[in-house]
C-alpha cells in the first residue's frame, strides 16, 4: 500500500515532484487542526485538501520529510502518519491507514436552529415593495 519510494536524503520535494507522488484525488478544503510531534509538540496547520491516504497543510514550523507525526483532524480524530515532502511552508502528510476523508467536511452538532418568532402576513406594511 506504500506508494511513496523510500526517501533519497531529507531534502524538501520540488512542487512537480510532489504532483507526481499524489495517486489520489485530493478534496480541496480549510480545515484548522493540529499536528502532534512525537516529542509532545502541538502546532496549529490549515489543511488545504485532505484524501484517504494523506493531506497537505500550510504550517508555519519546519519539518523534515520522513517525520512521524499524528494529526487531530475534525470528524476522524487523531490520525497518525508522517511527512511525504515539505515545500515553502506547506507540508504533504501520508496517513499509516486510510481515512475516510468525508467525515472532516461534516459539521459537528450543535443546537438547533433559530425559529422566526414572528411570521410575515399580507398585511404587514413594507414601505417602497409593491
Amino acid at each position: 500500500m506504500d506508494r511513496l519510494p523510500p526517501p533519497p536524503s531529507a531534502a524538501p520535494l520540488s512542487e512537480d515532484e510532489a504532483r507526481q507522488l499524489r495517486a489520489e484525488t485530493r478534496d480541496s478544503m480549510f480545515l484548522l487542526a493540529t499536528v502532534r510531534r512525537p516529542q509532545g509538540t502541538d502546532i496549529a496547520v490549515k489543511v488545504r485538501n485532505l484524501s484517504p491516504g494523506g493531506l497537505m497543510a500550510e504550517c508555519p514550523s519546519g519539518f523534515v520529510r520522513g517525520d512521524l507525526i499524528h494529526c487531530d483532524l475534525r470528524g476522524l480524530g487523531t490520525v497518525p502518519g508522517k511527512v511525504a515532502w515539505t515545500a515553502a511552508g506547506r507540508i504533504g502528510v501520508k496517513f499509516d491507514a486510510p481515512v475516510d476523508h468525508r467525515l472532516a467536511r461534516v459539521g459537528t452538532p450543535s443546537a438547533p436552529p433559530p425559529t422566526m418568532l414572528i411570521r410575515a402576513s399580507k398585511t404587514m406594511y413594507r414601505p417602497a415593495v409593491r
